[in-house]
């Protein structure tokens, strides 16, 4: 092929890619605000979990939550997820990653009945009632749609809504242009 070629394909592609990395930072971004205070939750939500450990999906959730922890504040780590796709829950394969491999030693508290996004929001709220500050995190667009539930349910606990560090630039490449694909067509049909 010739060189002007290789250099539209190159140029497509790096295209594709920024447009799916801003896609991702944008979600990240909507339904949050900035609130102050002491205390906070964060709240990281399972993914189907077949085997004995946690999958490739809640290991990368689990870290994107510890990362969300600010060491100003007293942090409650809420994992969220029942057996959907295996004999364990998401939320208990998540906490012994968080505990024996990342070293996490802060209050943590499980919600192992859930078994949908809306469950997860709708069984952690006992959770939130008594912090200042709530962070949701997931992939973007999976944060974002569950910062919508908490909105819908509670909008008083929405409030306290404010950002996770589950964004990173270039953390999920190449595959945030198919995340904000992904999440663009769920979150069309989604929201109850």
């Amino acid at each position: 092929m010739r060189k002007r070629t290789w250099l539209g394909i190159g140029s497509g592609l790096v295209s594709v890619i920024l447009w799916g990395e801003w896609e991702n930072w944008r979600a990240s971004r909507r339904v949050v605000g900035s609130v102050a205070g002491d205390s906070e939750a964060v709240v990281v939500l399972g993914y189907r979990d077949t085997g004995a450990r946690a999958n490739l999906m809640n290991r990368w959730r689990v870290r994107a939550g510890l990362r969300s922890v600010d060491p100003a504040r007293r942090t409650r780590l809420v994992l969220c997820g029942g057996a959907c796709a295996g004999p364990h829950t998401e939320a208990a394969l998540m906490a012994r990653y968080a505990t024996e491999v990342c070293g996490y030693r802060g209050e943590l508290v499980l919600e192992e009945s859930s078994r949908s996004t809306w469950e997860n929001i709708a069984f952690a709220i006992p959770f939130l009632e008594d912090v200042d500050r709530i962070k949701i995190v997931s992939l973007p667009f999976h944060a974002e749609k569950a910062r919508r539930y908490l909105l819908k349910q509670r909008p008083d606990l929405a409030d306290r809504l404010v950002r996770g560090d589950e964004y990173r630039f270039g953390d999920l490449l190449p595959f945030t242009p198919l995340l904000a694909v992904y999440g663009r067509l769920k979150d069309a049909r989604d929201v109850p």
